[in-house]
């Protein structure tokens, strides 16, 4: 894996070596940003962005946020393995100053302290078993850290059948390969 542009284009990150987790395919994150920069529909910008990384594993979204010119990212990843390759990748990028890593469930987003604190963007890629969405987007809104610009940006298997549209407001959705990529606003 590879950052794609930005500052950091072309730094190797480095990833997990067991199969625990799914990094994000460099194709799928370079077609996110993409459509974060090109779309019509999705109004989101990297420039100088609030990022908060759900699910975070080895941390290439919100590394490449970073690499194109975000101002922080707060990353969330509690699989011991992943965090360890994370906060490497973090260190040897030198991004320390613009992350902020919790060891932590994104299901446990209230006792984080986000007070008076607004994301432009929030990407989660839960595990494509995981079929907590629903509460993970109530959590969001019950901690008010977002606003009527911020997006979501969600990863799942386009094969799930989360039903998200009666909590989201689906502002594109796209297929790549076995990824299903929908980029929303809350309700």
């Amino acid at each position: 894996m590879r950052i794609i542009s930005g500052e950091l284009k072309g730094k190797k990150l480095s990833e997990p070596l067991d199969k625990s987790t799914r990094p994000l395919k460099d194709m799928v994150r370079e077609s996110i940003f993409n459509i974060l920069d090109h779309s019509n529909k999705v109004s989101a910008k990297i420039h100088n962005a609030k990022v908060l990384d759900l699910f975070s594993g080895t941390g290439s979204f919100g590394i490449e946020c970073l690499s194109r010119g975000a101002a922080e990212v707060f990353f969330f990843e509690n699989y011991y393995n992943s965090l360890k390759i994370l906060k490497k990748n973090i260190s040897t990028l030198k991004l320390k100053n613009k992350s902020k890593v919790y060891n932590n469930s994104a299901y446990n987003l209230e006792a984080s302290n986000f007070k008076n604190m607004i994301f432009d963007i929030i990407f989660l890629d839960p595990p494509f078993k995981d079929v907590e969405i629903k509460n993970l987007i109530d959590q969001i809104k019950k901690i008010k850290i977002t606003d009527k610009n911020s997006t979501l940006i969600l990863h799942r298997n386009k094969k799930s059948d989360d039903n998200i549209s009666q909590y989201l407001n689906i502002l594109e959705e796209k297929n790549y390969g076995l990824s299903k990529i929908f980029f929303c606003k809350l309700i």
